[in-house]
């Protein structure tokens, strides 16, 4: 006879919330900031690049984490990210094998070109 009242809305509002919380800050896939690692490693010779200036960004976009595609506000921010667990996670996620590609999810689909193994003599 009892069970919950019908006006309330804590449930409504809370999954909202989480929603509109995820979808607030975009992040790259793992592939693309993979990709730009190894674009970063490559010009890693040049002198120290500064970012553009962006007011739309937290701290003008000057306080970049690559490696998480995260801006900060300050640079102290920044460094205490960096002593993250978070972070050190997604570093040593980003060093180990190279992210899954296209090509690899087609030939597990068996969309790509058929495997066979080695040839075998015949007599």
């Amino acid at each position: 006879m009892g069970g919950k009242c019908p006006s309330r809305k804590v449930k409504k509002r809370r999954f909202s919330h989480k929603t509109a919380r995820r979808t607030k800050f975009l992040l790259k896939g793992d592939d693309e900031v993979y990709n730009e690692l190894l674009k970063q490693a490559e010009e890693a010779a040049s002198a120290k690049t500064t970012l553009p200036i962006d007011e739309d960004l937290p701290g003008m976009g000057q306080f970049y984490c690559l490696h998480c595609d995260r801006y900060f506000a300050s640079e102290e921010v920044l460094e205490e990210h960096f002593r993250s667990k978070r972070h050190k996670k997604r570093m040593k996620q980003m060093m180990g094998p190279a992210p899954h590609t296209q090509q690899d999810a087609e030939l597990a689909a068996g969309m790509g070109m058929p495997d066979n193994g080695p040839k075998l003599m015949s007599m």
